[in-house]
């Protein structure tokens, strides 16, 4: 028509009625709703004024009234509906509004007939937000275009519509989904960044990882209960931070044998619905995993945290291991207890979402700032304070050793405990620090990635294309292949801290079906417990023997304290020889140990007991476990105790000053 033909003068560029091409820019399109042809217009634009992106849109929301417009209900309804479902396109800055005395004899002579078939006036079509005059629709004044191609050539509306969900993408209001700041709307499924085969591989990836790690973990849980002495306070945590990445994996591997079926909602062709995303708490299964996965993911991280402050513990203020191990209930309530509480605060938050590549579910994934402060955040802090602890204990069990003489066997036991928990740190941390920066970067680029698939999804789904894209970036493979791999790897270095002969000796024995006893203090309590006390290393005199503590555990809550030892020695030292000997008395019993090569005679004071923690053991009149050169060298109360030996050995090696 002549009309179609002068409007290619008014605006920039026209549209094939056959194409669906970019709204960044201000257009006019051949109308193609069935409802509105024949009128004396025929191109509109879009979106319209009841902010309908595209027509297709625009005909879904007027389907309601087409049997009023069948019945004829009023002369004016059809033109009035066209007016705002596919206003007249005239030049840029113009926009026509329908008169208000238009919808009010619409409504008037159609309200009947709308309830008779249960259709209410929509509020967006309130005649009250109309210009208040009598005139046609379209005016002529808005079928007249400048003759000068020239002046209006140029003339584009330059602006951002931002996000529109897509008909596919959208959910029932009532499950309180969100995606890319749009309410009712959710991200595809399974994934909106990566194709199927790429989905495919990093599912198996994910799959076998889950295994191995599940298998380090299991492992070190049942060397733990084949003998449950073995590993008491300070390494103890370690035990409950394999227990929590057990469970870690195990949901992962469920995860990848389920694929998307929890993580994803099921397609619905009969609402024009595609697959998408889960989000909140509706789905049960995907909550489940969610509180697995999240639970355990905190709690191991603060079960590392405890495992620093156990080792602080006792390499700094020497505490032994039964008086760690009566903080056991307050370890116990913080590690269960935050994890707990930050997990039932994202549950009434309902911000779980489903992850459509490893198919469980878990938060942050599509919300920033969920990820933010219930990831990031508890993550971050816990680092922080492990590895301050870490480092205070490392420089005071160094102190000690270049310091404070030791017997050559301690000195390799201690220098090879602190390499082993430094290795074991680095193991734990390394995973975790990768996963902290992952995290990041998802959080940095994630909206450069959004972006991006919309620049490439936008037509498809017949959305606004993004205006004046500058970046476009696609997050690469094997940063989430990374991501996921770090998430699991992080259980594993459990394994090497049981890794050693003494593991294979127990599980050969409960193989075959017999248990062994247990010879005693673990060696890395032994030397944490063995060391001397600055303060004594300080106040002794230059030919006082080094006093050390007993190779046995304390039993008070501050039995290992420097102050309480070194004022028993002193009390000890006041009195003579015959007044120690006469209040001390045999209590000890020969113990052989499993390997049968050695014996300890252990002594008990009357008077230990008065004092908060181990006291240093009386050497009997008659005992043969003192070297020769303690007894001509130290004075005759100097309590002292050794361990058992033969006559040749105690010829040849010295004893131990206790």
């Amino acid at each position: 028509s002549a009309c179609l033909q002068d409007y290619p003068v008014v605006v920039r560029a026209k549209r094939k009625s056959s194409a669906i091409e970019s709204h960044s820019e201000f257009s006019c399109e051949p109308i193609r709703l069935r409802m509105c042809q024949d009128l004396p217009y025929n191109t509109t634009f879009m979106p319209n004024l009841l902010n309908h992106y595209d027509q297709q849109t625009a005909a879904l929301a007027m389907e309601p009234f087409h049997p009023m417009v069948n019945l004829v209900c009023s002369a004016d309804l059809r033109m009035f509906l066209c007016a705002l479902y596919t206003p007249v396109c005239t030049e840029y800055g113009q926009v026509t509004m329908p008169c208000r005395t238009l919808c009010q004899r619409a409504k008037d002579e159609c309200h009947k007939l709308m309830e008779i078939f249960g259709v209410a006036w929509p509020d967006d079509m309130e005649c009250s937000r109309f210009p208040d005059c009598d005139e046609p629709y379209p005016r002529p004044e808005d079928l007249v275009t400048s003759s000068d191609p020239t002046e209006q050539s140029s003339m584009t509306v330059q602006r951002d519509y931002g996000f529109w969900c897509p008909r596919e993408l959208k959910l029932d209001p009532d499950l309180g989904y969100t995606f890319m700041g749009r309410k009712d709307c959710s991200a595809p499924c399974p994934s909106m960044f990566f194709k199927q085969q790429e989905l495919t591989f990093m599912r198996y990836f994910i799959g076998v990882v889950s295994i191995v790690c599940l298998s380090a973990t299991l492992f070190t849980f049942l060397t733990f209960l084949i003998d449950v002495t073995r590993f008491r306070y300070p390494e103890r945590p370690i035990i409950f931070y394999a227990v929590c990445y057990v469970m870690v994996s195990l949901v992962f591997f469920l995860g990848f044998l389920l694929e998307d079926r929890v993580a994803c909602n099921a397609v619905s062709p009969a609402q024009f619905r595609a697959s998408t995303i889960t989000q909140g708490s509706h789905n049960k299964v995907c909550t489940l995993f969610f509180m697995v996965l999240y639970f355990f993911t905190m709690a191991g991280s603060v079960w590392w945290v405890i495992l620093t402050i156990t080792w602080f513990l006792a390499a700094v203020p020497k505490w032994g291991s039964e008086a760690i191990e009566k903080k056991a209930l307050l370890f116990h309530a913080i590690a269960w207890g935050l994890p707990g509480a930050l997990t039932v605060t994202l549950l009434a938050l309902n911000k779980i979402e489903g992850d459509g590549i490893s198919g469980v579910c878990f938060i942050g994934l599509y919300d920033i700032d969920a990820l933010r402060w219930f990831v990031l955040a508890p993550l971050c802090l816990n680092v922080a304070v492990g590895v301050s602890l870490l480092l205070v204990g490392i420089v005071a069990l160094n102190r000690v050793r270049m310091e404070i003489p030791l017997e050559k066997e301690n000195q390799t036991k201690l220098v090879k405990f602190m390499i082993r928990m430094g290795v074991f740190s680095v193991l734990y941390l390394a995973p975790l620090l990768t996963v902290i920066g992952c995290y990041l970067y998802e959080h940095t680029y994630r909206t450069i990635w959004e972006t991006t698939w919309m620049e490439e999804n936008c037509r498809r789904y017949h959305i606004p294309c993004p205006y004046k894209v500058e970046q476009t970036s696609r997050p690469a493979m094997v940063l989430f292949l990374i991501k996921y791999l770090m998430m699991l790897v992080v259980g594993i270095p459990s394994v090497f801290w049981v890794g050693s002969k003494k593991t294979c000796f127990e599980w050969a024995s409960f193989l075959h079906g017999r248990r062994r006893k247990d010879s005693g203090v673990n060696e890395s309590r032994q030397v944490l417990q063995e060391q001397p006390d600055f303060a004594q290393s300080l106040l002794r005199e230059p030919n006082t023997p080094i006093i050390r503590k007993s190779r046995g555990t304390s039993t008070q809550g501050t039995s290992t304290h420097a102050s309480s030892t070194h004022l028993a020695v002193l009390d000890d030292l006041d009195e003579p020889a015959s007044s120690v000997h006469s209040k001390a008395s045999y209590h000890g019993s020969l113990r052989r140990t499993r390997d049968d090569r050695s014996d300890t005679v252990v002594y008990r004071g009357t008077e230990e007991r008065s004092f908060h923690g181990s006291m240093p053991r009386l050497n009997h009149p008659h005992s043969r476990h003192g070297s020769q050169r303690d007894i001509s060298e130290a004075p005759p109360t100097l309590v002292t105790h050794g361990t058992t030996a033969s006559n040749s050995q105690i010829a040849e090696n010295e004893g131990t000053s206790a």
